[in-house]
């Protein structure tokens, strides 16, 4: 599963050949028989019949988040998206910054 601009959107062998925007969220891959997780923060998938190719902008597996790290940023950002008045493009850049912490609070709590 890939984190789609327009949604969330599966893989099998065999897909047709595609390119896709990638949203923030989690990616879900099987490796060795077992799922695996990453939070994803935006980029480009190509599909093709065997093989998918990921050029994300930023990618960490689920072992590798630093929670308390992602738990003090999106607290950050919480705050400063609810005390300080800003314009539309600055709200738009901190609640981007606000998911990509939650999604990576997500995908870190599929590790345990």
């Amino acid at each position: 599963m890939l984190p789609g601009r327009e949604g969330l959107f599966g893989v099998l062998p065999g897909h047709a050949p595609l390119m896709a925007v990638l949203g923030p969220g989690e990616a879900k891959f099987i490796r060795e028989g077992k799922p695996e997780f990453l939070a994803v923060s935006g980029g480009f998938a190509q599909v093709d019949p065997h093989k998918v190719t990921v050029l994300a902008e930023t990618a960490e597996l689920a072992g590798q988040i630093d929670v308390e790290r992602a738990k003090a940023k999106a607290e950050a950002k919480g705050i400063e998206l609810k005390s300080t008045r800003i314009g539309d493009d600055q709200s738009q850049m901190i609640q981007a910054s606000l998911l990509k912490e939650l999604v990576r609070l997500k995908v870190a709590d599929r590790q345990r």
